[in-house]
């Protein structure tokens, strides 16, 4: 089990910033996010900070 919670982070951290990204650009719209470059600036960030989680995740369960 060792792991499993940085990558469950990670993932849902890549997917929201992810998110926050393509709608910071305006490429979704419907929210109050739509189009705000705070969100665009945010997003990759945050997507950055999943990906760190995932590879530290990745590399605790390839220790045992």
């Amino acid at each position: 089990m060792r792991g499993w919670l940085s990558l469950t982070l990670g993932l849902l951290a890549v997917v929201i910033g992810a998110v926050w990204t393509v709608q910071g650009l305006g490429y979704v719209s419907g929210s109050v996010m739509t189009d705000q470059p705070v969100w665009a600036v945010l997003g990759p960030i945050v997507a950055l900070a999943g990906l760190v989680l995932l590879w530290l995740g990745l590399h605790s369960r390839r220790r045992r």
